[in-house]
Order: structure tokens, then sequence, then C-alpha cells
């Protein structure tokens, strides 16, 4: 991923109308987006993961010329864009009850067999309990430092706090995570 400035540069270009500008920016903040959003997520759920990227994506694509910058990285307003998205996302899946038709493959199954999708799924699935009995701020800072690997000041500037306060509340929700894994 770029710097957290070489981002805040592509937006201001990409404001400006800079079509290549904006697509590299998308390409930039994809990835973190999408780790975001299976942290937050279950893989399995509809929408997926992977939906709630592209939303995200379509949001900042067709609402760049109105962001206004506040003083915070512009990926303090993707991740809170993100966050919506996964709330939405939710909403809509506890709206919607049906159960889709199978689908005839094109080709090839490549993906893993039921075995090592289950291996998979349940350690993902384990990992976003333990994140889910944390707080809404504390499962960011986790996700922003372990999963993202930010430091603790480009956390606290995407989330608006003190890089000290980051590691405080860091160091309290992985003590938390490691009493709940002790059980």
């Amino acid at each position: 991923m770029g710097s957290l400035e070489e981002i805040d540069a592509l937006v201001v270009t990409a404001q400006q109308g800079d079509r290549r500008a904006l697509e590299r920016l998308l390409c930039l903040v994809r990835l973190p987006i999408l780790r975001y959003a299976r942290a937050r997520m279950s893989s399995t759920a509809e929408p997926t993961p992977e939906d709630v990227v592209q939303e995200v994506c379509l949001a900042l694509a067709t609402g760049i010329d109105s962001y206004t910058y506040t003083g915070k990285p512009f990926m303090a307003y993707v991740y809170g864009v993100a966050s919506h998205k996964i709330v939405d996302a939710r909403r809509a899946a506890s709206r919607n009850k049906s159960t889709p038709a199978e689908e005839i493959p094109d080709g090839v199954d490549t993906r893993p067999n039921p075995e090592e999708s289950a291996l998979h799924s349940a350690g993902c699935n384990e990992m976003r309990q333990l994140l889910d009995g944390l707080s809404d701020r504390a499962r960011d800072i986790v996700i922003l430092r372990v999963v993202e690997g930010y430091s603790a000041e480009e956390t606290a500037r995407l989330l608006g706090m003190t890089a000290g306060a980051v590691r405080v509340a860091q160091h309290r929700a992985l003590t938390n995570l490691k009493k709940r894994l002790q059980g």
C-alpha cells in the first residue's frame, strides 16, 4: 500500500479530474479495505467482503469530488465509509432470508476442498468472534495495527487519537483477547 501522504496527494489530483490518479487511488485502498472487511465480516455471508469492497470503491469514485479534507488522512475517511458499508451489508443480510440456487460452474473448480475450507473458516470465524467481543474502537485499532500493519502514529491519525492512546488501547485489547483465548 502507498503511504498516507501519497494517498492524500492522489486525492487532490483525482479531485482535479485526473482519471489515472483516481484509478491508482482505488488500487491503493482496495487491499486495506478488503482486509478490514474480512476482519469484520463472515466470509460466507451475503454480501461478501469483496462485495463490500466494490461498494466502498464505487462510493469513493463517485463521491471523490465532494470529499473535503478535515485534517485527517483520506484513509480515515475510507475506513469510515467501509464501516458504514459493512453495517449496511449486515442489515441487508438480516432482511434477506432467501437461499440462492446453486450456480452451474463455468470450468474446473480450483477452490479448496470442503475440509480445507472448514479448517480455514473455523480459524477465521473464531478470530472474528474474538474481535466482535471488543468495542468498535478497540477492534479497529487491532485491525489497523496488527492486520494492516499501520504504526501507532498512523493509526492515531486515522482514528483521531494520540499515538499513546492507540498503544494503550491496543495493549488493553490484546490483553482482553489473550484472556478470552486462555478462557
